[in-house]
């Protein structure tokens, strides 16, 4: 995703606020001008603007472009730092950390990606190893597949502060290679439920997902492999995602 001196976004907070004292991942604000497209021919839903679907809708998407561009825990303004954990599939939390979620520092080193993919199957059978990539192989590796971002919507918010539940949709086309499976150009996508809980200053506390992984994997190996040899795009788009935010 291409940066440029900060600008105002219209699904997102905090990308042109104190920007000279942030410290960005790629040393300016990001631009979301593709993934905004795609949200916008994509959407099932479109919510009134002020309507607590908006109001939620907008805050994931700030709360993770904070996670995936900004470098330090401080400078994130969506969340209460002290007290903010990540639940993805809670037993799956509790099988792999040994408790449930991640503490802020924990996800922002791990990334969106690895966070919340990271899964308790022997290792033959995991079509993802998020313990063996890092933030940026993860990152790089589905900004190959979906070259023009992953768009995600709400499709129903089920309650309102202090403890929101509501039902998500994450959708890409799949137009580049994706661990050495050729791209369909089709749409990938999946559906899941979340809750997030929030302070008096509806700053997170808490976010806790759950869906299967499997609905996004499905269409992203879909494709027979291509060998590196006769694949016309690996020198330009390969990535440094050898086993597969």
């Amino acid at each position: 995703m291409a940066t440029v001196p900060a600008a105002k976004d219209k699904y997102r907070s905090f990308l042109d606020d104190e920007a000279d004292n942030v410290q960005w991942r790629h040393g300016a604000p990001p631009t979301y001008d593709d993934v905004n497209q795609l949200f916008e021919q994509g959407r099932t839903k479109e919510w009134e603007e002020g309507s607590l679907e908006e109001i939620v809708q907008n805050a994931i998407k700030t709360w993770e472009m904070e996670l995936s561009h900004k470098v330090r825990l401080q400078d994130f303004k969506s969340i209460n730092h002290e007290k903010f954990k990540l639940i993805v599939n809670a037993w799956e939390s509790l099988v792999i950390e040994g408790r449930e979620g991640l503490k802020g520092e924990e996800a922002l080193k791990m990334g969106s990606y690895n966070a919340l993919l990271k899964n308790s199957l022997p290792k033959e059978f995991q079509y993802y190893k998020a313990d063996e990539e890092s933030f940026e192989s993860s990152h790089e590796a589905f900004r190959s597949a979906f070259p023009r971002g992953f768009a995600w919507e709400v499709i129903h918010v089920y309650s309102g502060p202090p403890l929101i539940a509501f039902k998500f949709r994450h959708w890409g086309i799949f137009e580049g290679p994706f661990k050495g499976h050729a791209p369909t150009g089709e749409t990938v996508e999946f559906y899941g439920i979340a809750t997030v809980k929030v302070d008096e200053g509806l700053k997170v506390e808490e976010v806790e997902v759950y869906y299967d992984p499997a609905q996004l994997f499905g269409g992203l190996l879909k494709a027979p492999p291509v060998s590196i040899s006769s694949s016309p795009t690996h020198h330009a788009s390969a990535c440094p995602f050898h086993s597969s935010s």
